[in-house]
């Protein structure tokens, strides 16, 4: 079955949606369960993935964008156009690997700022995929970094809420005009 999202990898000067940023209380919203994966939500992977390449990013969780639907969009080779982006519907992790590695991580809604966070290296995920078929899959590296870090998003968390090192992450936010006072940290 082909994917029925394709999408150029490419920037558009119009991306169809607008990111939101870290202060913005939509991103801290949990959100939704699709019940049924239509053309319309179709449309909405399609719009994601024209967001994201535009804005450079490698993944993009639909309430980045102001929408409240359990909805992720990831594409870890951006350089290799032949190869279909990964389409994330109600995604749930069934099962987390044993070693954790602290990584940089980025956030299309938190521009600029980069710093280190700690998680699993490898992560079992069960997910619809944009034809609305049960789906699993195991990820290791930058594709189950990338995962948990959208995963977050639908439950209202940013990555700066599981930065550590709270001297670096007030310079980074301050530095880039972020208010340290939206960062919600997320309690171990």
């Amino acid at each position: 079955m082909t994917t029925v999202v394709a999408v150029e990898k490419q920037k558009l000067e119009q991306p169809p949606l607008d990111i939101h940023y870290l202060g913005d209380r939509v991103l801290r919203q949990p959100a939704k369960r699709i019940a049924k994966v239509d053309d319309k939500i179709r449309k909405t992977i399609r719009e994601m993935l024209q967001t994201m390449y535009s804005a450079d990013g490698i993944g993009l969780a639909a309430p980045q964008v102001g929408i409240h639907k359990q909805l992720i969009v990831i594409d870890i080779a951006l350089d290799q156009p032949d190869k279909p982006p990964l389409v994330l519907i109600n995604p749930k992790i069934t099962k987390f690997g044993g070693n954790v590695c602290a990584a940089e991580e980025g956030c299309l809604s938190i521009p600029g700022v980069y710093l280190d966070v700690t998680r699993p290296e490898e992560i079992e995920v069960t997910y619809k995929n944009e034809h609305g078929k049960p789906s699993k899959l195991k990820a290791t590296g930058l594709l189950s970094r990338a995962i948990q870090h959208e995963m977050d998003h639908l439950n209202g968390v940013m990555f700066v809420d599981r930065v550590e090192n709270n001297l670096a992450l007030n310079e980074e936010l301050k530095k880039r005009g972020f208010a340290a006072s939206a960062v919600k940290p997320v309690k171990k």
